[in-house]
Parts: structure tokens; sequence; C-alpha cells
């Protein structure tokens, strides 16, 4: 038997929201089959089964945070049938309704319905009333009651897609997305208000009705990755003294030798050449030689890291994630190039492994290929550096007294002056820009 646990998934991370079972217990799993997805400050993805074998139990339902290292679930090794598992068992209250409502009588074709005990007994409800359950099938989790009473949503009325028919978080979003905006759920033993009446067709015209107004507001929860990274943000802002330099790079010698390579790229590798390898190849120099934007504080001692790993932040639909680069000194123009292609990719469809988000020692953010002139980035605990990049524009510039143009880029160093002050910053900085400003290294 092995034990499934909740991945570690960055340095500060103690804890993940299992959000979505891709297997339900008695289903055969190969080793590094997708096996639940989990949502962090950091990646939401896909975690794959350690082992091959039989989901023989499931420990934790989806919508659930626990902390790292918990075990989830457990696969049975030695090739037992998915018909030796046994399935979630129905919770009592959802059990005991179903015959219930198969012993009630039909209303109509003949059936009378029975006459109250009492005078103030309520008379039983209508037979397609009757037959939906009060309860929805499964467990719920805290998150999905949480949403259900936030947004008023009976809960008898989401389908659950989850093992066993649970309603998961997604499910409930799915439910609200499909609603209109200006319509709320009634809530779970609360009848619609009544219809008034239409007035007789002979009734004197009264007052024009006021005319309906959409709703001026709409609520939606903060998905688990949005509140994690607020949680840090806010950590990283209250844990360094923020400082900030920018820094204009002439990017033309870089810019000549990606319009001589851009193509041969293309056509060799499958994927474009960006500004981006250049600007962290210059990066990993200027590292190398001030070696304390590399390190970190652990009280009050300093922790200088013999690798150099870059964090490359990656904008995803829902927040954002920081894969690392792993070596980034010993890679070329080339091999960053490909690294971030890859690591982009894999980010996006949820199939970064864990590791791969650990052990960053520096940080670059690329808020230029969004159209961002210059950024102020927040520092990515427990570094003391991130570098930002805005974008490359031709610019007029003066040269030796003449108007020239010019590929013009702002570098932005966001640092913790709590290690680092503002001349060893520049410094920094300055080495940066005279590798890219002399820019000669060939990039294939």
């Amino acid at each position: 038997m092995t034990d499934v646990v909740m991945p570690q998934m960055g340095e500060s991370i103690v804890e993940g929201t299992l959000t979505k079972w891709l297997k339900k217990p008695g289903d055969h799993v190969e080793r590094d089959e997708p096996l639940f997805e989990i949502s962090t400050d950091k990646v939401d993805t896909e975690i794959p089964s350690p082992a091959a074998g039989t989901l023989a139990e499931v420990m934790v339902e989806e919508g659930k945070t626990v902390g790292i290292n918990t075990v989830v679930a457990r696969i049975e090794e030695n090739g037992a049938s998915g018909a030796a598992a046994q399935p979630p068992v129905q919770p009592p209250a959802a059990a005991a309704q179903r015959p219930v409502a198969a012993e009630q009588p039909p209303v109509g074709a003949g059936h009378a319905r029975p006459a109250p005990a009492a005078p103030v007994e309520m008379p039983p409800p209508p037979a397609e009333e009757s037959a939906s359950p009060a309860e929805p099938t499964g467990p719920l989790s805290p998150l999905v009651r949480k949403l259900a009473r936030e947004n008023n949503i009976d809960l008898s009325r989401v389908k659950g897609t989850g093992a066993g028919g649970r309603i998961s978080k997604q499910d409930v979003e799915s439910y609200l997305a499909q609603q209109p905006a200006d319509t709320v759920p009634a809530a779970p033993g609360r009848p619609p208000a009544p219809v008034p009446a239409a007035p007789p067709a002979a009734a004197p015209a009264s007052a024009p009705l006021a005319p309906a107004h959409p709703a001026k507001t709409r609520i939606e929860p903060l998905s688990t990755m949005r509140i994690k990274i607020a949680e840090h943000m806010v950590l990283s802002k209250r844990t360094s003294p923020h400082v900030t330099t920018i820094h204009r790079v002439d990017m033309t010698a870089v810019a000549q030798m990606r319009e001589r390579n851009k193509a041969s790229f293309q056509a060799n590798y499958g994927f474009s050449l960006t500004y981006l390898p250049f600007i962290t190849r210059a990066a990993v120099v200027a590292l190398r030689q001030f070696p304390l934007l590399n390190a970190s504080l652990d009280g009050n001692n300093i922790v200088y890291h013999n690798e150099i790993n870059i964090g490359i932040a990656v904008a995803l639909e829902n927040g954002l994630i920081v894969p690392v680069i792993r070596g980034a000194d010993e890679k070329n123009v080339l091999g960053l190039q490909r690294a971030v292609v890859d690591l982009a990719a894999r980010a996006r469809s949820r199939q970064l492994k864990p590791d791969e988000v650990l052990g960053g020692t520096f940080s670059i953010t690329n808020f230029g290929s969004f159209g961002s002139l210059v950024g102020t980035p927040i520092i990515n605990q427990p570094q003391v550096a991130i570098l930002g990049i805005g974008t490359v524009d031709k610019t007029p510039v003066v040269i030796n007294d003449a108007i020239a143009i010019r590929s013009i880029c702002h570098l932005s160093l966001s640092f913790d002056h709590r290690l680092v002050d503002g001349a060893l910053a520049d410094q920094f900085m300055t080495k940066i820009k005279q590798v890219l400003e002399g820019w000669t290294e060939e990039v294939q």
C-alpha cells in the first residue's frame, strides 16, 4: 500500500487545497498518471500518482485544505481489481430519504392525496418536490458550504462531479456562472414569493411599473491561488523594506543579434528568440560578481547560495506562478530560452512538477511583454531582490550630440533594504547594463 501525500509546492507553502479528484476509488492508475488537482498560491496543478495500482482509498474530499505531507489517498499496488475497493458510503441522511420518496403515492392518475391527520399539519409536498433529496449527494467541504451560504444557493440544485457525486468548489462556481446576474437562487426550505395575479383586462390602467434594473454588483469568491498570492504579497511588503532603482538600457546590440538569429532559431528549435534570455544571461553575470543579490536572510544570518537558480514569473489565466531555472549560470542564451519556453508551457497546462517551483535564489518578471514601460515588482520571499523588465521600444536618443534611434528598455530592481544598499543595487544594475549594451556572445 502506497500513501499519497499533499506535496509542498514552495518554500513558504505549508498547505494546499485539493480541488478535484481525477480518479475515483476502485480505478486503476499508472505511475505518474494525473491523480488529483491542487491549488496553492504558487501553483494550480495536477499531481501525478506515485505508484501504479488501484486507488484503494480517498481520505481527503474535494475542496478541503490540508497541510503538506498529509496523506490524502492510498494506492494498492498488488493489482487488486477495482471491484475490491469499496465506494464511499452515502451519508445516512441522504440514504434514508430515497425509500421515503419511493413510498410516497403519486398524485393524480387515480390516486387521491390522503387527508392530513390534524388540522394544524401541512399537506404533503407535490410528488415532484418529494422526489428531490433535501441534501446533495456526498459530504460537503467547509469551502462548498461557505460558498453556498454566501451566495444563497440551494445545493440540491447543484450537480456534483466529484467522487461519489460530491459537490466541489468548481461545481458551485459553474452553477453560479449559469445563473442570470440579477437572479438570486432560493435558499433551502424557503419557498419562492407568490406571483401576484395579473389585473383584469377591463381594469383602468395603473401607474407604469418601474423598469427592471440589472444587479449593480456581482460577488465572486477569490480562488485559493488568489488568496495565497494576496497573503504572500502582504507578507513580503511587511517583511522587506522595498526600494526600487530603475536604469535605462540601450538594447540595440541585443536587438541586432536577435534579428540576425530569430529566423534560424524558429526553424531549428521550433520556438521564438525573445529578449528575456539575453537579460537573464546578463543578470547571471551580475549575480556572480555581486553574490549578495543572490543571498537570503535567516534571522540575523546571511545565507549565500552557491547555485544561481532564477525564478521566471509566468502569468496564468487566474494568477501568477514562478517556476525556477536551476543552474541558470551553466546555460547559454539557447539553453535559457529553451528552459523559459518549457517551463511557461507546462505552467499554463498544469504540468509543472512540485520541485520546479522550489529553490529560487533570484527572480525576474517580464511585464514588458504586456506593453508596460516600468514597474516596481514585489520581492519573492525569502529572496532579497527581483528584476523587472519593461518593453523594448525604438526611441530617439542623443549620442555624441547627435540624435539616433536606439532600442531602449527600462530595467527596475526591487531590493530588500535590510541587506542591500542603494549603492550595491546600482552597481549590480550597471553591470547588467554593461553586458547588454556591449553584447558580443553568439546565441547558437
